[in-house]
Order: structure tokens, then C-alpha cells, then sequence
């Protein structure tokens, strides 16, 4: 949808590490305005320290995304130094795991409020400003991205919660593409469903506010943890890797993207149960050696 990032304004929360701080990185060279906004100050200052060195107008906000007024300051901010942005990119992310009916109320407040919320508070508040810049000029473009998840598409065992926030990232970010087609066809949106590639998700827990404290991790959530440490720092594509196909889905006008293309086969098994009625296949078909080590894990654990 956008074509020539120069110029432009681009919002990116979580913008201190990960997705966030490469997709910045790419906007600085294009000649983007950035707005970044994280949640881990010093995080957010460094990444505002290089990108003003590297050229870039930068707005640096510390904003819990989970936290409506917070963003809705945001927006009044950033419509007062930049007017409406043309790119928002809805990342800050946290990750939990363990077995479904072991996560605590506060785990659930957590990583809903950042996950899910934080989108929905993206998409509230800076879809009407971009809409409104849109009426006044017809040459204006502007896209929406939104974080999920691989998680957002299948349904591994013993990491249900984070599998519910992502499922209703994805499931938004869809309500919004067709919704925003009803209304312009000067804004779209995008989901970005990675899987496993290293970013500092896997430590959320150092930006767990404090009125939300964690209990004694249970067996599961440590396995789960433990499994997630492993996989992700394994990882073989980068988060530069993937922060780049961000920007060309966007001037592809792209809905779906992905890190791992070669992962939608599991997908396809799960969709295909669905329709032919069928019980949810097993998500580790083709590593069973991995669900044998996490059934015999949590059954020694019981």
C-alpha cells in the first residue's frame, strides 16, 4: 500500500528489541519519521540514541501498550509532532506458557492486556486519525501491521495462553482488512505470523509490571519455558530477516506474512481437520520426538 517510505511517519511499539528495532532500523534508512515506543526504558533509549544518529526525526515514548490512556496520550503525541502516521506497527509482545488451566489470573491479565490489548489500542486509536488523513487527501496511503504469531494458527500443547492472544491477533488484524475495505482503499493492514526466531521475547518476564507479580512457576511452565529458551535461540532466521519482509508485504499490499513458510504445512493439517470434522491432529507429526519429550516430561513432573 505504501510505496515510498520517505518521509513518512511510522509507529512501532515494542520498538526496543526484536521486530520492532529492526523494522526502526529499516525506516531510518528509508527516511521514516519514527515514533518508537517500548515499554523497557533503557531498551527505548538506546534504540532512540541510533536511530537519531542515524538520521531519522524520532518521537520516544515509554507507554505500557495494555494501558488505554497511556496509549491514547500516545496518539495525541504523535498526531501533534507528526499528524496521523502512515505506518503502525502493533509488536510489543510478551510470552507464557504451561498447561492451559495452570496459568494464574494475573498471567492471563498480563499477557492478554499486552498481547491482544495492545493491539486492539493501536488499531482504537490510530486507525480514525489515518482515516481522517485519508478523507482529506486522496494521494494519502497508510498500512497497519499486526504481531501474531504461528501460535495464532495452530494450537500446541502447554502453551495455551499465549495460543489465545495470538489467535485474537490474528483474527482482529483479518476483522480489520475487511473492515478498512468497506470504508478506503487507501489503508490496509498485514499480520506478521512468525515462528521461532530470536528476539527477547523469551524474557518477557524482566517487563512483568509489578501489580501483576508471577507465582511459583509449575513443572509445565518451566518445561514450556525451557522448550520455548531452546527453540527460539536455535533459530535460523533473523529478526532483520523477517523486519524486511514487513516492509515488502506492505508495498505488496500483502495480508499474510510469514518467517517460516515451510511451517504452514501444519497448518494445513489443522484446517484440514477442521473440515473434514475430525479431532485436532497431532502438532508434532513431523517431529514426534519432541511431543515424546514433552508428554514423558510432564508425566514424570506429576
Amino acid at each position: 500500500m505504501i510505496d515510498n517510505f520517505a518521509g513518512k511517519t511510522a509507529v512501532l511499539t515494542g520498538a526496543g528489541s526484536g521486530f520492532g528495532l529492526e523494522c526502526a532500523r529499516i525506516g531510518a534508512r528509508l527516511g521514516m519519521n519514527l515514533v518508537l515506543v517500548d515499554v523497557q526504558q533503557d531498551a527505548l533509549d538506546a534504540a532512540a540514541a541510533e536511530m537519531c544518529a542515524a538520521g531519522a526525526q524520532v518521537l520516544a515514548q515509554r507507554v505500557d501498550v495494555s494501558d488505554a490512556a497511556q496509549m491514547e496520550q500516545l496518539g495525541a503525541a504523535v498526531l501533534e509532532r507528526f499528524g496521523a502516521p502512515h505506518l503502525v506497527f502493533n509488536n510489543a509482545g510478551v510470552g507464557a506458557g504451561g498447561l492451559v488451566w495452570e496459568n494464574s489470573v494475573k498471567d492471563w491479565e498480563w499477557v492478554l492486556g499486552v498481547n491482544l490489548m495492545g493491539v486492539v489500542h493501536g488499531v482504537r486509536v490510530f486507525t480514525p486519525m489515518m482515516l481522517a488523513a485519508a478523507k482529506k487527501d486522496p494521494a494519502w496511503r497508510g498500512h497497519i501491521v499486526n504481531t501474531a504469531s504461528m501460535a495464532g494458527l495452530l494450537a500446541a500443547p502447554n502453551m495455551g495462553i499465549y495460543n489465545v492472544s495470538k489467535h485474537a491477533v490474528v483474527s482482529l488484524s483479518e476483522t480489520l482488512y475487511q473492515d478498512l475495505s468497506l470504508v478506503t482503499d487507501q489503508i490496509s493492514a498485514s499480520v506478521l505470523c512468525p515462528y521461532f526466531v530470536p528476539t527477547g521475547i523469551t524474557h518477557s518476564e524482566r517487563n512483568r509490571p509489578g501489580n501483576m507479580p508471577a507465582e511459583q512457576p509449575t513443572a509445565s511452565q518451566r518445561i514450556s519455558q525451557a522448550q520455548t529458551d531452546k527453540a527460539v535461540t536455535s533459530g535460523k532466521v533473523t529478526a532483520a530477516e523477517v523486519a524486511q519482509k514487513v516492509f515488502d508485504a506492505i508495498e505488496a499490499d500483502q495480508f499474510y506474512i510469514f518467517s517460516h513458510p515451510k511451517a504452514l504445512g501444519n497448518v494445513q493439517s489443522r484446517m484440514e481437520a477442521i473440515l473434514a470434522i475430525h479431532n485436532p491432529p497431532d502438532p508434532f507429526a513431523e517431529r514426534p520426538e519432541i511431543g515424546e519429550g514433552l508428554r514423558a516430561a510432564l508425566r514424570a513432573s506429576s
